[in-house]
């Protein structure tokens, strides 16, 4: 490689140190939880999406341990040839019960889902919406369809309208996170429902951040909102509340049975090792059953919002696990969370491009597995940021 090509990203890294925007890894030296060790420091944790504490419960890693004892630790192939082991059937059956819908499909990651549920449905011919706080994983996939896009304001049901009133697309797709996942806010979706069945449209809903943590019994947003369609195509992850690893698609049996024979990041990769839908079997049920998870989680929420009511940097309003503190600097966020680092408490700073210019943020996760002291101790070590940090 050229010196001067070795110069530009030298000189593009640079840059983005220089506006607050350099990131690093941080090397976690235990397992996932409220309380870790972080680059050699013990801390408590506010970043994990880990909702429901049950990234490290006992009972999934018995499964996981049983699960590699029966089925080996990986499935060595693609689903389509011989890696589609009997774990991974029964939990795609299970899923599509649990969200009380016809079927589902399982994928690696929610990212490779969302890429290969919008490139397999949409084309040239067609079109996409898309809300302007999407996931990134939307937007890539929204470009990689080939489909015209539409990009809507946040949550602005009257733009959205006015985009497929106006499109002669042969096929229309809507996709929204169901929950947002910088800002913790719901996409309003009986509106988006409504309006997919007016114009003759998908509602592609990415629900990363609700299911485990939304509706009855954890069933997610859709459930939250009572939403049952055949126009739903509903996407969930399984790396975050359902504390293993992984995503699915649920929708009409049509509708899948055409994504397993379509969609390319279902059919060109090696399945998942059988040993996570194991440990993801035992999951669901934790998930349904312990109702007492949420209600932890949704009081320690308000004792947030209410410790923050009247603080110096303010929370977005969100009703969810996510609570943005909006700073705005990029330096500034830098400075607030290596002051609460300082003091044992780990909230990362969100800046441009996962967020929009000017709207540098902490980003507040909680979780079940937090104490009622351990967002005490946040309160307590924020309002004293307010008082010893230069604005």
């Amino acid at each position: 490689m050229s010196d001067s090509l070795l110069g530009e990203l030298k000189a593009a890294l640079d840059a983005r140190a220089a506006a607050g925007l350099l990131r690093r890894r941080r090397l976690l030296e235990s397992p996932q939880g409220a309380h870790v060790r972080v680059d050699g420091a013990e801390v408590i944790s506010f970043c994990s999406n880990d909702y429901l504490g049950l990234a490290q419960h006992p009972q999934l890693i018995a499964a996981m341990q049983q699960g590699a004892a029966e089925a080996g630790v990986g499935s060595g192939a693609s689903h389509l040839i011989t890696g589609h082991h009997r774990y991974h059937q029964a939990l795609e059956q299970a899923l599509a019960e649990f969200v009380a819908m016809p079927a589902s499909l399982l994928f690696s990651t929610g990212y490779m889902a969302n890429l290969g549920v919008i490139t397999a449905l949409l084309g040239r011919d067609d079109a996409i919406f898309a809300d302007k706080l999407n996931h990134a994983s939307l937007n890539d996939a929204a470009v990689l369809c080939r489909a015209q896009l539409h990009r809507f304001a946040h949550n602005d049901m009257v733009m959205l309208e006015r985009q497929l009133a106006t499109s002669t697309a042969k096929r229309k797709l809507v996709a929204v996170d169901a929950v947002f996942s910088m800002d913790g806010d719901l996409a309003p979706l009986t509106a988006l429902l409504a309006l997919c069945e007016r114009y003759d449209a998908w509602l592609y809903l990415d629900d990363a951040h609700g299911f485990g943590v939304l509706g009855p019994h954890g069933q997610g947003a859709a459930a939250a909102f009572g939403l049952y369609s055949d126009r739903l195509i509903y996407m969930a992850t399984l790396g975050k509340a359902a504390g293993v690893a992984g995503a699915f698609v649920a929708g009409a049996q049509l509708v899948i049975d055409y994504l397993q024979q379509s969609a390319r990041s279902h059919i060109y990769t090696t399945a998942a090792p059988p040993a996570l839908a194991a440990t993801l079997l035992t999951a669901l049920p934790l998930i349904a059953q312990q109702d007492w998870r949420r209600q932890h989680l949704h009081h320690l929420i308000a004792m947030l919002q209410s410790g923050l009511q009247h603080g110096r940097w303010p929370l977005l309003p969100s009703a969810t696990a996510i609570q943005p503190l909006l700073v705005g600097d990029n330096h500034q966020a830098l400075a607030l969370s290596e002051y609460l680092l300082a003091r044992g408490l780990l909230v990362p700073a969100i800046r441009p491009p996962t967020v929009p210019a000017g709207t540098a943020r902490l980003r507040i996760s909680l979780s079940a597995a937090h104490t009622v002291d351990d967002v005490q101790g946040l309160l307590t070590a924020l309002h004293a940021a307010a008082q010893e940090i230069a604005a």
